[in-house]
């Protein structure tokens, strides 16, 4: 039986220092879903991933590097003739970390309701959506739609990270109203300090909400009751991939069946390794390191 089953776009991912006068730069893949499927396969769980990639380069990267950590890919499928997604992340000292998407057109962002195999997502342990993939388009967020009513169809838990990007929505209310209704759906909900305000209708007493707030720590509600942690105590290098991290430690606390308290150190441990590598996921610890 799959662990958790999830479902997004790999993306490639360039780094840089200013872009507009660095003449070298950092290749990665990379994707929140990607990294908490390789983070959860490092601990020994079983994770299952459905995506599309393009049939390139970047594409036979992603599902490289998904098959070499222990990820389930039976569902991947490569789509000729459409281009792999890209990230461009431009760092300067003087300002924020600046990321522009190239996903138009994408194979990532054409997953469609067809795509979801109704008795795979019912046959799992835990179903993880983000808001990031409900944001590419109308067939991946149908997609993702109908993988959370397989979900709940079968009893299976579901975990809805928020992953607001606002260049995906036309509008805010917009985005409130799909991310408020998948995190409704929820029965663990992951989300920035920031992100609140967006699904207000879903932070009700009976659902677990875990608030990361990054180098501040994190919190999380659950059984009526409030546990914290406290932030980072290590040297940051990127905080790229440091949300998604932390979700893959909470979910394997969990799946262990530890406390809520216990839930939130082994999300921090997670995160704090993410930040420390210039990769989103290459500084996950596996179980023995953990």
């Amino acid at each position: 039986m799959t662990d958790v089953y999830t479902l997004g776009e790999p993306v490639g991912v360039v780094s840089s220092g200013r872009v507009r006068h660095e003449s070298e730069a950092r290749l990665d893949v990379c994707g929140p879903e990607f990294t908490l499927a390789v983070a959860l396969a490092r601990l020994g769980h079983r994770a299952a991933y459905l995506g599309k990639v393009g049939g390139d380069e970047l594409g036979a990267r992603a599902l490289t590097v998904l098959r070499g950590e222990g990820v389930d890919v039976a569902d991947v499928r490569v789509s000729e003739g459409l281009p792999t997604g890209l990230l461009l992340r431009d760092g300067h000292v003087a300002r924020e970390l600046k990321v522009t998407h190239y996903r138009t057109g994408s194979a990532g962002s054409r997953l469609s309701p067809g795509n979801v195999p109704i008795d795979r997502v019912a046959s799992a342990k835990m179903l993880h959506v983000t808001g990031l993939t409900a944001g590419l388009g109308r067939e991946a967020l149908e997609a993702v739609r109908v993988a959370v009513s397989a979900a709940k169809n079968a009893d299976v838990v579901i975990s809805f990270a928020v992953e607001y990007v606002p260049d995906f929505w036309p509008s805010v209310r917009d985005a409130e109203r799909v991310l408020g209704e998948l995190a409704c759906d929820s029965h663990l909900l992951f989300l920035r300090q920031d992100e609140l305000d967006l699904v207000k209708p879903a932070l009700t007493p009976e659902r677990e909400v875990v608030v990361d707030r990054g180098a501040k720590g994190a919190s999380v509600r659950a059984d009526r009751m409030r546990y914290d942690v406290p932030g980072w105590q290590v040297p940051v290098v990127d905080t790229a991939g440091s949300g998604e991290a932390f979700a893959a430690g909470y979910i394997s606390a969990a799946l262990d069946g530890l406390t809520p308290q216990e839930r939130l150190h082994r999300g921090a441990l997670l995160s704090a390794a993410a930040v420390t590598s210039v990769s989103d996921w290459q500084g996950l610890p596996t179980r023995d390191e953990l």
